[in-house]
């Protein structure tokens, strides 16, 4: 090979997210099923696709589904379709709680709703007939919700630290939130941080 080749790689957006998710569980070290981290690795490169979060009705803009309507749906349909409404009512709540969680801050539905409404969804799919394997991932979906909005929000920290724009909103968060873990990012960046009047103390 000379000088001038060079190699190109390329990874698939499953690889992609399978990097970034064993990044954050490594970081946290935390100890999940495989099974349960190719779920998370699936969420997100399902997510890629804008029409798996937003619904859009003929001449209106496209808008997240309320969570409630997701749920009425799944639960008045036949079994298989209802663990389809489950499932994404399970997904969409944890996505939004992980991506958008500063932001529903200042939204009258907060991120315990959509905590609530993640786990009760994974819980009535662990608890439902399904494809083997697939309670166990459920399961430990449901019980460790509030742990994966946080690897999910760590992963949306990492990708705005690719740019000053994201690194201006992820110190707005810092500011808003006093996050340890966001400080830790920005910090890593060689974001100065600095105590003052009325600042907060620094928590999880």
């Amino acid at each position: 090979m000379t000088r001038k080749e060079s190699i190109v790689t390329t990874q698939t957006p499953q690889e992609f997210f399978r990097e970034l998710v064993t990044g954050v569980l490594a970081h946290r070290k935390l100890r999940i099923q495989e099974s349960t981290e190719f779920y998370l690795v699936r969420l997100l490169e399902r997510f890629l696709e804008r029409e798996a979060l937003f619904a859009a009705e003929s001449g209106q803009a496209a808008q997240i589904e309320p969570l409630a309507l997701l749920l009425l749906r799944a639960l008045e349909e036949g079994l298989q379709r209802r663990r389809e409404g489950l499932r994404r009512l399970g997904d969409t709540s944890l996505f939004v709680a992980g991506f958008f969680g500063d932001s529903l801050v200042r939204s009258p539905v907060d991120t315990a709703y959509y905590v609530a409404m993640g786990e009760r969804a994974y819980q009535a799919l662990a608890a439902s007939p399904g494809p083997a394997g697939t309670a166990e991932i459920f399961g430990e979906m449901a019980a460790r919700f509030e742990v994966f909005v946080d690897v999910l929000a760590e992963i949306a920290e990492m990708q705005e630290l690719r740019s000053n724009r994201g690194l201006v909103r992820l110190y707005e968060r810092f500011l808003h939130t006093g996050s340890q873990r966001v400080a830790e990012q920005l910090r890593a960046r060689g974001v100065a941080l600095f105590a003052g009047p009325g600042s907060r103390v620094l928590s999880n």
